[in-house]
């Protein structure tokens, strides 16, 4: 399909958009259900766009962390987060707008759904669904069936979510995991028939599209790099399938069907006039260590800070800082290594000695205890025991009290919050709605141990406690999104400013 021809014939009659409206062309990837295959379909779509040579802004709904990495990796602009149960509508249309005028503005934006197309926050209310995300951005929304055993109920499935909410514009159908050509096409001739909607792609059942799994979900792409071989020649064939078995170019026509979205207000992405050189906030990130929102370091940066890397698995020393943030991640299959950077782990502990404001959320806190220990420690519990990690403790930094043990629990939820006292993420009676989602659990805290948040929703480190705090040093559960929680970046540089 001509790009060019597309892009005139989409923008005539926008060429004096604001600052506040983007009409970029757009399509919503959505499923019947969890594990249906989106997942891997849109990492297809995606590298098909790219290699069309379109700017693609990837966009992910819900808080999963693992999926926009691939989403990043495979367009080169950095994914963003929307989940309506944390974000308001001006929020979401706010964050929309932002990312895909960065970095050099974007020509279509692809979203991937969560779970299924209705599910989210309660049973009566779309709050937290893909289909509300739909609904505020006027995405036209491909659905993903999974096929499996089904030819004519297809055409049933489409028409009871068609008609279950007449707002939302399913404009394409994908049929995933089909057994042969048979099976395809009586799917695809019913579902044709008695819902009028186009079959834009049919897709095979194939164990070579599939990404590695593991107890938080897909391996992240960070890790994934690490193959490289490997994972190109997955990324290859992913594309090369989804070329083949999907109406690429029909898609694209789909996205140019939706209307321009329009932002009103202040954006909350414009930086804050400083006078003076910010604070540098050393930022964790490593195979061990990359659940980031990328809003949230952006927002950290509008608010004034000065961002610097730095790896606790690979470098010997932290760069000169004036806070440190250490996101979630997999601590617990890095942990002989990171037991082995003494140098980075009796830094770390120095400087929360000395007061240097530091913010950890899940495996950053779990980095931050004494000791974790790893493998299976009930063997009568689920498949959450990751009975395939070696059984064995490992030493972490200990600037906060407590021993990690892997595997005994499972929590996902959303979670509500107060402060309780002034910290480094924002001062007492500062509320917040996050989430929490691990497979660990804190012990050994001694009596008399300061928590800084106090929970209405949600399981925390203990007894609904959560934010563990020594010095200036605080660790959680929680993990916050700068967009939801805005108090999280004006703080955090605040506090490091007052102290410089």
């Amino acid at each position: 399909m001509n790009k060019l021809t597309l892009n005139e014939k989409y923008f005539d009659d926008s060429k004096d958009q604001s600052d506040d409206m983007v009409s970029v062309p757009r399509i919503l990837l959505s499923a019947d259900r969890s594990s249906s295959g989106k997942t891997t379909i849109m990492m297809g779509i995606l590298s098909a766009l790219v290699s069309r040579g379109y700017s693609v802004q990837p966009f992910k709904v819900g808080l999963d962390y693992i999926d926009p990495s691939y989403h990043s990796d495979i367009t080169g602009r950095k994914a963003r987060n929307i989940d309506g149960y944390l974000m308001d509508e001006t929020d979401i249309i706010d964050t929309f707008v932002h990312a895909c005028k960065a970095e050099g503005g974007a020509d279509l934006a692809v979203i991937e759904g969560v779970r299924g197309l209705y599910e989210g926050f309660d049973s009566l209310r779309d709050t937290g669904s893909t289909a509300q995300v739909a609904k505020i951005l006027k995405c036209p929304v491909i659905f993903v069936i999974n096929a499996r055993s089904i030819t004519r109920s297809a055409a049933a499935l489409v028409n009871g979510y068609r008609s279950f909410d007449p707002e939302i514009n399913i404009a394409g159908i994908i049929l995933n995991n089909v057994g042969g050509e048979r099976h395809a096409k009586k799917a695809k001739e019913a579902i044709e028939h008695y819902t009028g909607l186009p079959v834009v792609g049919i897709v095979p059942r194939d164990p070579k599209m599939q990404i590695s799994m593991r107890h938080l979900g897909l391996i992240p792409a960070i890790e994934s790099q690490q193959k490289i071989t490997e994972y190109n020649t997955r990324m290859e064939y992913i594309q090369n399938a989804i070329n083949k078995r999907i109406d690429v170019n029909k898609l694209i026509e789909t996205a140019y069907q939706a209307p321009p979205v329009i932002r009103t207000g202040k954006s909350m992405f414009k930086p804050i006039s400083t006078s003076g050189e910010g604070p540098v906030i050393g930022v964790a990130l490593d195979e061990a260590f990359n659940f980031y929102y990328h809003d949230n370091i952006e927002m950290l940066q509008a608010a004034g800070a000065s961002i610097k890397y730095f790896s606790p698995l690979h470098d010997s020393k932290i760069p000169h800082v004036d806070g440190i943030y250490i996101g979630g991640g997999y601590p617990e299959l890095f942990a002989s290594e990171l037991e082995k950077n003494t140098l980075i782990k009796n830094r770390i502990y120095e400087l929360s000695s000395d007061n240097m404001p530091i913010y950890a959320e899940c495996g950053g806190l779990m980095y931050l205890t004494e000791k974790i220990t790893t493998g299976a420690h009930n063997s009568n519990d689920s498949i959450y025991n990751m009975t395939s990690m070696e059984k064995a403790t490992y030493e972490m930094v200990g600037a906060l009290p407590g021993h990690t043990l892997m595997g005994n629990k499972r929590v996902v939820s959303y979670n509500t919050g107060v402060l309780n006292m002034d910290t480094v993420i924002g001062k007492s009676g500062n509320i917040f709605k996050g989430h929490e989602f691990h497979h660990s659990e804190i012990t050994d805290i001694p009596e008399g141990t300061k928590f800084a948040i106090d929970l209405s929703r949600g399981e925390g480190i203990v007894n609904g406690k959560d934010g563990l705090t020594v010095n200036n040093t605080i660790g959680s559960y929680a993990h916050l999104h700068a967009v939801s929680y805005k108090e999280f970046a004006l703080s955090f540089v605040d506090f490091m400013s007052n102290l410089m």
